[in-house]
């Protein structure tokens, strides 16, 4: 049983997953992270992966003892200040990997086959005047997905039906029937597809860069569904630009929700509004993770997906 008005919920959550959230529990809210938290002696945060926490809002927690994060991803949260507090954090790894496979392959096929161009000319009425321009398919392919994870695996699956050579890259190898390669520069020269899948942390930050992105070469494609950090976007402009890669797609940025205007008008990329997670059904998996986490936690059990930090 979680106690009343001991949970602080921070940040915007969508109608969805506050219905979700009202049915389970009652939270104080503070809507800004950045805003002054309303009185009461807080044992536990609920935020979205998406909401930056800042180490300021937590000094004057002091009571605070777990944050529940809706969202695999804990870049946002102060992960040292945590450790030396003690305070626990949880994300919710798994329940989205359907949905954000999904869109990974949705984004990869309107990339290559130019299905959103291809509307857009339909509409327009130019089809009565001249063919639509020829694409490129995904069948016989080398798609390289950095980082092997839980996503990274999944989306590998669903990518064998495509009739393509998967390879990766990632800390380590594992024990998978795909070649692998120890750093990224050496998965981009072997991938005709690069896919970044892995987590935000400061080994992964713009480790794709103009280096990496001249060894994927001008016949080649960048997909990014991890996080923006991961890509340095002015390497990326130019490599567009100059078309020294064939194109990208990407769900991510490094300034969002306002991502680098010149992206916008780039004539050989696909951008989405950071949706991977974004169906209703994922969203309630979420959201009810992340509640089962603060329960275990004032039931004085084991967390179910603790970030180990």
């Amino acid at each position: 049983m979680i106690p009343v008005n001991s949970v602080l919920q921070v940040g915007q959550f969508p109608a969805i997953m506050q219905m979700e959230i009202d049915k389970r529990l009652s939270t104080a809210k503070l809507l800004d992270p950045h805003g002054k938290p309303p009185e009461g002696g807080f044992t536990a945060l609920l935020t979205r992966s998406n909401t930056q926490i800042p180490q300021e809002l937590l000094e004057q927690l002091p009571t605070l003892r777990l944050i529940a994060t809706c969202g695999v991803g804990y870049d946002n949260l102060p992960l040292d200040y945590l450790k030396a507090k003690g305070i626990k954090a949880s994300n919710t790894p798994g329940v989205l990997n359907d949905a954000v496979c999904e869109l990974a392959i949705g984004m990869l096929l309107g990339l290559l086959r130019k299905i959103p161009e291809a509307q857009a000319f339909v509409k327009s009425t130019a089809w009565s005047k001249a063919p639509f321009t020829i694409t490129t398919t995904l069948a016989g392919k080398c798609v390289g997905i950095a980082g092997m994870g839980r996503i990274g695996r999944d989306l590998a699956k669903r990518l064998e039906s495509f009739k393509v050579k998967i390879v990766y890259s990632g800390p380590s190898r594992k024990k998978l029937d795909y070649d692998y390669h120890p750093n990224i520069k050496a998965l981009a020269q072997a991938s005709d597809i690069l896919i970044l899948t892995c987590p935000a942390s400061p080994e992964t930050d713009r480790m794709i860069d103009a280096e990496v992105l001249d060894a994927l070469g001008p016949q080649g494609y960048l997909l990014n569904i991890a996080r923006g950090s991961v890509v340095d976007e002015g390497d990326l402009l130019v490599a567009l630009q100059q078309k020294r890669i064939a194109g990208a797609a990407l769900d991510v940025f490094e300034n969002e929700p306002n991502p680098n205007p010149e992206l916008l008008s780039a004539d050989n990329v696909l951008l989405t509004p950071h949706i991977g997670s974004a169906t209703s059904e994922t969203r309630q998996l979420m959201t009810n993770l992340a509640i089962d986490n603060l329960e275990a936690f004032y039931n004085q059990q084991p967390l179910l997906t603790e970030v180990k930090n």
